[in-house]
């Protein structure tokens, strides 16, 4: 339950039907077995003390006396264990008879949550016994005390601030407008659903579309228990089709058919985080004069993490989906591009090229571009500008990549140049610092420019997002362009995007490159060559960009601490690198992301195609002179 992670579940007990002693019994059982899990909270389905299909046995106070007291017998049972749960039963109030999902936890029933909306059709007659709840809370009795009976309850838990619960029963997720909703607005974070939707060819997929939808337009958890196995078949069949979501994302899903307890990691924080972001989205309400808050606490406790945490958080794994991705992002960078040339008036461009990922996706991106202008390919000017650390085979990629694509090859070598520019500033050719290296990507950028105003055409920017969020570019080198169409693809996907490239173009030579380039190494090649080998390799100096997209999304996308990255990267990459390796190189994500603000703060133009950019425009409003001492001091607490 640390950092927000709270482990939920959906059980679906084999019940007997107008039996609430035994399926009491099935209630306790699976709530121990939650508890062995380390769930704190648990959802049963609706009516599961009685059974759903009681019809109108309902109507018998035999059966509803002994819901009462097998509910008693719940809270008894499980007086001991720290998970907060919802169970359904009917409830007699005032010679009414409502559908309400019982609030537990410790032994104590905190809140009774009636159903709102009431079915009166075909097979879900429900409006010949029940009727709907008030939305205001009323107080009841129950044994020696009061409990709140209404829709509009809170289950607040003191422990966990961002711990909000908040209960609708089955068809009340159906209707146009929820509960739930309200419930939201008023500040609840989880919502919970105590449910009986029957089986019938596709409703499973509904139903499906139907809760994960709910949380992504709620920005919340959602828990759904359904009844299953043990309810009447006389004309219905019940599945127990259980499903946790979070924010549009399915964290667990039960086999329909089979009863059990399903679990799902949810991280409250990441809820947090995106409600912030989100300045649409409602302010709480603390409740309104409909809402009565009802507080409860729970153990806090460090938990094992069953979620499952992304290592590639760009990049989908299913194959379709990111195929998908590739195309819908490549289309993006080139309507951007194809806009600022009709604007500009603007029919050629100039792009300089190395043989790596970065010059080769932002060359693909500008042909596409052309294609759609209708201009020919012939009016890029593809330039290759060779010094001291180019190798053989980066350079000849590049100009066979260039021929292949129908651009206008142009070659400069800037040996001479650079060397004459080392002279002129007293630079030591054999110093090969910073400045040694400075100096060669300034010199490609100025004849960049220079070749650019020759033709009235535009630089085509290459550099990518990570190394942006890194610094790793020299400041009005690289790092300057009219048009950065690769500012806000990050580097783990600028590799998948080249090779969908590589897959789709249908030319045997062009994809034969293509896949070269991919199985080249990362570099900015400003050191000379080993034996005609690679040198200097960016990965060796600055880190894993795996490890570094990671810290870079769940920073800049959820705002998470450090403390919590550190813990989801041992969780993501454990099979991969070891701990100190990646505290390592999560210190000097902090340290370059604070201290090379400066070069984020003046980035040229580029198309956003993400949901993370460090555009200082829109996404990444940052003083270039902020302090990193809070964050690398957590992480020093850590090591």
């Amino acid at each position: 339950m640390k950092q927000g992670f709270i482990r939920t579940a959906a059980a679906t007990p084999k019940i007997k039907v107008a039996d609430p002693e035994y399926n009491a019994g099935q209630v306790i059982r699976l709530m121990r077995q939650a508890g062995e899990e380390q769930a704190k909270i648990i959802v049963f389905p609706e009516l599961c003390l009685t059974g759903y299909t009681c019809g109108d046995l309902f109507l018998q106070n035999s059966l509803l006396q002994e819901a009462r007291r097998q509910l008693s017998v719940i809270l008894e049972e499980t007086r001991e264990l720290d998970i907060a749960g919802f169970i359904g039963l009917p409830w007699q109030q005032d010679g009414k008879l409502y559908n309400v999902a019982a609030a537990v936890h410790r032994g104590k029933l905190l809140g009774l949550v009636p159903k709102t909306n009431i079915p009166n059709y075909s097979e879900f007659y429900e409006a010949r016994h029940f009727v709907p709840g008030s939305k205001k809370p009323v107080w009841v009795r129950w044994e020696d005390c009061q409990v709140p009976l209404g829709s509009c309850l809170l289950f607040s838990c003191a422990t966990m601030p961002g711990l909000v619960l908040a209960a609708e029963i089955c068809e009340d997720v159906w209707v146009p407008c929820p509960p739930s909703i309200g419930h939201v607005r008023a500040g609840a974070t989880v919502i919970v659903n105590c449910s009986a939707s029957d089986e019938t060819v596709g409703k499973d997929a509904y139903r499906d579309s139907l809760i994960t939808g709910q949380s992504a337009r709620l920005v919340c958890g959602y828990i759904y228990a359904n009844a299953g196995e043990g309810e009447s078949t006389q004309d219905l069949v019940f599945g127990g089709h259980n499903i946790i979501a979070e924010n549009g994302t399915r964290l667990g899903v039960s086999k329909r058919f089979v009863p059990g307890v399903i679990y799902g990691d949810m991280d409250l924080e990441r809820l947090a985080g995106e409600r912030r972001r989100l300045t649409t989205f409602p302010a709480s309400h603390g409740g309104g004069e409909d809402y009565v808050s009802v507080e409860f606490a729970l153990q806090v406790e460090e938990l094992p993490l069953r979620r499952f945490i992304d290592p590639a958080p760009f990049v989908p794994g299913d194959r379709g989906e990111r195929d998908k991705r590739c195309e819908d992002i490549l289309s993006i960078q080139a309507m951007g591009l194809k806009k600022r040339l009709e604007h500009t008036g603007c029919t050629r461009a100039v792009l300089g090229i190395s043989g790596g990922l970065d010059s080769t996706l932002a060359l693909l991106v500008t042909a596409r571009t052309f294609d759609m202008l209708g201009i020919p390919r012939d009016h890029i000017r593809a330039v290759t500008m060779p010094c001291f650390g180019t190798t053989d085979r980066t350079y000849h990629n590049a100009c066979t990549l260039a021929r292949k694509l129908g651009a206008e090859l142009m070659e400069v070598n800037i040996k001479a140049s650079v060397l004459r520019h080392f002279e002129d500033i007293g630079q030591d050719p054999s110093n090969h610092d910073v400045t040694y290296e400075n100096g060669q990507a300034r010199e490609r950028t100025q004849i960049l420019m220079d070749i650019a105003n020759q033709i009235n055409g535009m630089v085509v920017g290459t550099g990518d997002m990570s190394e942006l969020a890194l610094g790793w570019a020299t400041y009005n080198g690289d790092h300057m362009s009219m048009y950065g169409v690769n500012a806000s693809v990050p580097k783990t996907l600028v590799r998948h995007l080249v090779g969908y490239c590589a897959d789709t173009c249908g030319e045997k030579e062009l994809q034969a490159v293509l896949s070269d380039i991919l199985d080249t190494p990362v570099s900015p090649e400003l050191l000379p060559p080993e034996n005609g080998v690679i040198a200097q390799k960016t990965e060796d100096l600055v880190g894993p960009y795996e490890l570094h997209d990671f810290f870079m999304y769940y920073m800049l996308r959820f705002g998470y601490s450090p403390s919590k990255i550190f813990r989801m990267a041992l969780h993501g990459f454990g099979k991969e690198y070891g701990r100190e390796t990646i505290l390592k190189w999560l210190k000097v994500f902090y340290r370059r992301f604070f201290s090379q603000q400066f070069k984020r703060s003046c980035l040229p133009d580029g198309p956003r195609v993400g949901s993370v950019s460090v555009s200082p425009r829109g996404d990444l409003r940052m003083p270039s002179d902020a302090s990193s001492r809070l964050w690398l001091k957590e992480l020093e607490e850590l090591s």
